[in-house]
């Protein structure tokens, strides 16, 4: 009988056993996926995690009540946009971002000099939309106050310059800290001229946030998987385009492509006058930073 029971407690023990040999093998299978997905390539898993983004959560107000103030010289409408660069390029980058996505922080500082570079010698315009889908997802207000913030510095002819700051400083994901306006106030300082009492009235009063959430309704409403969401003249080219592999080299070869036999664009319009000539709400000190880093790599 002694003999019985002794098997029968090995026979539980080996079972117990296999069972959690069974479950330290499919951990190490999670693992596996994970470590995969981590080295296709920083490009691809900001894919993924835009993606996530974008089938998770809402918007903070998908509303859009309320009055819409366009910002001066962005487009309204169904599809609120900002565009930088000549308005009669031959090619269109289109971009929809959340000033707190970390994949569209990664896009931005890997090929920033590139679009910069395309855009200033009238191969490429590009049309930013800003939604604001981080907010619905880990709670705050974060994307819409930087989101409005970046059309309030269009207002003042600066958003080419404050959307690059806002990327180079993006805190992390679970970080509201886009939240306060002081911080964006702070950020403003490290664009000449932008940090103006105008400039901070419109951010603290929120005055282009109905504009932000109209343009927010759209990224909703499209067929888009996430953000970033980047288009070369309605082409997905983010991460890759058919078989390609998103490059800034790839990129310019594109719009080359595109553009065979076409005149660079001119017709860039002016760009928008601040309301008041008001000195900067405060200036930096001897040796402070007022201008944008280089970018050149990926942020976390």
């Amino acid at each position: 009988m002694s003999d019985k029971n002794n098997a029968g407690k090995r026979s539980a023990r080996e079972r117990l056993q296999v069972e959690r040999e069974r479950e330290r093998s499919r951990d190490r299978r999670r693992r596996t996926l994970i470590v995969s997905a981590a080295v296709v390539g920083v490009l691809g898993l900001a894919a993924v995690a835009g993606l996530i983004a974008a089938n998770t959560g809402g918007s903070s107000d998908g509303s859009g009540s309320g009055a819409v103030s366009v910002p001066s010289g962005a487009a309204g409408g169904e599809q609120p946009s900002i565009t930088v660069g000549a308005t009669d390029a031959p090619s269109t980058l289109t971009v929809w971002e959340d000033f707190r996505c970390p994949a569209c922080a990664q896009f931005e500082n890997a090929f920033r000099d590139t679009v910069h570079q395309l855009t200033e010698s009238g191969q490429l315009k590009a049309e930013y939309h800003l939604a604001t889908i981080i907010d619905g997802n880990m709670g705050g207000s974060g994307s819409l106050n930087a989101a409005n913030a970046a059309a309030c510095a269009q207002d003042g002819g600066k958003f080419t310059a404050y959307h690059d700051v806002l990327y180079q400083n993006q805190p992390p994901e679970p970080d509201d800290a886009f939240a306060a306006d002081g911080k964006l106030f702070e950020l403003a300082k490290k664009v000449p001229g932008l940090d103006t009492p105008a400039f901070r009235s419109c951010v603290a009063d929120g005055d282009h946030d109905g504009w932000v959430n109209k343009s927010n309704e759209a990224f909703r409403s499209g067929d888009f998987r996430g953000t970033p969401t980047v288009l070369l003249n309605g082409e997905s080219v983010f991460p890759t385009k058919g078989n390609e592999q998103i490059s800034p080299e790839n990129l310019k070869k594109w719009v080359a492509e595109a553009n065979k036999g076409k005149r660079p664009g001119t017709a860039t319009p002016a760009p928008p006058s601040p309301a008041s000539p008001a000195p900067s709400a405060s200036s930096p000190a001897a040796g402070q930073d007022t201008g944008p880093g280089n970018g050149a790599g990926f942020e976390e």
